[in-house]
This record gives C-alpha cells, structure tokens and sequence, in this order.
C-alpha cells in the first residue's frame, strides 16, 4: 500500500511515518520546508505539478498538516488563519486526492469540535452535536463537514479521527510543561483535583490511524468518526503522580481546594488553562473499538515510560 502523510516533520507525522514504514507500507512523507527525514517531499501549497506527482499511485493520504491550537495568538484574525490552514488546505487536497484516483483520506481532526468539556458522569460520542468553541475547534469542524462533501461527490473514502490530549517522545505544550515542572521538583497545587481526563498516548493514535489508512484491513472505517482514548480516564493528581513514578520523582502535589483554584486562576485571566487542568473531558470510544475491532495497544504507564526513555537519549 502506497501512504501520502502530510505533516511528516510534525509530532504525530514524525511516529506515522516510521511505523507505517515498519508495516510494509510505502510512504510518500510530504513537509513545507527541507527536512531530515528520509525521503521527504517538500511541496508548497500550489505547486500543482509536485502534488500529482505525489499522489500518482497513493491508496491512501493522511493528512495531519495543519495549524494547531496557539498558545501566544498573534494573527490579527485567527478564525481566518485557521480558516485558512485547517479548511482551505484540507479542501485542496482533498480535490487533489480525489482527482489522483486515491481511495481514502484519513483527516486528523480534534475533540474539540465536540466540545471544551463533560460534566461529571458524562462524555463524548461521535453522534454528539458538535460544540467547537475556540477558531481552532471551529476549523476543524467546519473541514469536516466539507470534506464529507467532497467524499459524496468524488467517491473519496474520509474518515475523520478526533483525539483528546495526545501525549508521547517530543510531546510540547501544557503536557510538557508540567512533566517538566514534576522533573524540576515544583511543588504543585494539584493534589485535590477529582476530574476525569481522557488522553491518547502516540504510540495509540499512531496504531488506530495506521488501521484506518488501509482500506482493506478497515473498510467499516470509510465515512466515519472515530473518537479514541488509551480507555484509562485518569485525573490531574493521578496523572502527576504516573509522571513522577515514571520519571522515579517524588510527586510534590499540595492539596489545594479546586474552588480556591478556579478563583485566582479567575483573577489572572487564566480561566481556559484553569479548566484544562481542572475540568473532566471524558471520550467514550467504545464504536471506534467495536467497528474496527481495534483496542489501544500500550497503557498509559508504558508510554510514560517511552517519554521517559526518549528524553534519555
């Protein structure tokens, strides 16, 4: 089977590459600028000839490029920055696939666009009514609602794949930080949260997308929605303390009431990253299981331990 992977240089591209390799696939990896890894195809977004030549022969195309959820915003206009990375490019790709002959597209999207978060007891279905509330989540969603027109029109396979946190080697963002922060020793005022979080370990995600890029070994996966979880929902204190065991740390957790929280978090202006680390976002995933008989093949300790191990090097 012959895979185009967008976003190859990326931190979920940079595991699919390899492991799609490592499954006797030929792989196209398709990045904006020169990179290190092997084979990679440098093509800009209209560079039309570059983009038929990669397509020519491709089964299948991942598409995992895109702009992702900005820490530190600086677009004037952000919806249309990701209007822009995460609709038009999708779109023109898509047409591009779709003309190349390739069968199926695999689109990364996110659980956003079911929602921020989950009251208590509750979690998020495929079938759920979308509620994106940020540019990013609104993107996403408004690709996947036009890719699925052009899969009606073209005959093109889409299947759409929405993570919740993805955490793994080379991981950046929030995650990172606080696994650096457990390293350094901080202590920190997490020790009395009680929400449950659902979080995909790379080396999962990679297995389930791997999966649905191959027509054959998945043809229930055409024109789905897929959520995925490593099916282990823990909560921030538990969390921090798989970190620290993982990286043979003590857990430096304070017990501070989630109340006490939420209100300085409230009067720095830092609600959003309060109900990240605060707030339950539970997934339920059991359709994605059941339809492609696929089940998460390492736990949340072994892809601890994998970071662990990664950062060693």
């Amino acid at each position: 089977m012959k895979v185009l992977v967008t976003g190859a240089n990326g931190f979920v591209g940079s595991a699919m590459c390899p492991h799609l390799v490592s499954e006797g696939h030929e792989v196209i990896p398709v990045v904006r600028r020169p990179s290190k890894i092997p084979g990679a195809v440098v093509l800009s977004a209209d560079d039309e000839a570059g983009w038929h030549s990669a397509l020519t022969g491709c089964d299948c195309v991942v598409h995992l490029a895109g702009r992702a959820h900005v820490m530190r915003e600086t677009a004037e206009d952000p919806l249309a920055a990701f209007r822009e990375a995460n609709v038009q490019a999708s779109l023109t790709l898509a047409r591009r696939a779709a003309r190349a002959g390739v069968r199926r597209l695999v689109f990364m999207s996110t659980i956003k666009v079911n929602g921020e978060h989950t009251a208590p007891g509750a979690c998020f279905r495929p079938e759920d009514a979308p509620a994106p509330q940020d540019p990013y989540a609104v993107s996403k969603w408004e690709a996947e609602q036009e890719l699925q027109q052009i899969a009606q029109q073209t005959g093109l396979e889409l299947v759409v794949i929405r993570p919740p946190l993805i955490y793994g080697p080379g991981v950046k963002g929030n995650f990172a930080a606080l696994v650096k922060m457990v390293q350094l020793g901080v202590p920190l005022p997490l020790g009395a949260v009680h929400n449950q979080r659902s979080m995909v370990g790379l080396d999962n995600l990679v297995s389930l997308v791997s999966l649905c890029a191959n027509p054959a070994a998945s043809p229930r996966a055409a024109h789905q929605v897929f959520l995925v979880s490593d099916g282990a929902d823990v909560s921030t204190t538990v969390l921090l303390k798989k970190v620290a065991h993982a990286f043979n740390m003590p857990s430096r957790l304070i017990p501070v009431p989630v109340s006490w929280m939420r209100a300085v978090a409230k009067l720095l202006g830092k609600s959003d990253m309060a109900d990240r680390l605060l707030g339950s976002l539970v997934v339920d995933d059991s359709q994605t299981r059941a339809l492609l008989g696929w089940h998460p093949p390492i736990s949340l300790d072994e892809q601890l331990q994998r970071m662990k191990h990664a950062a060693s090097l």
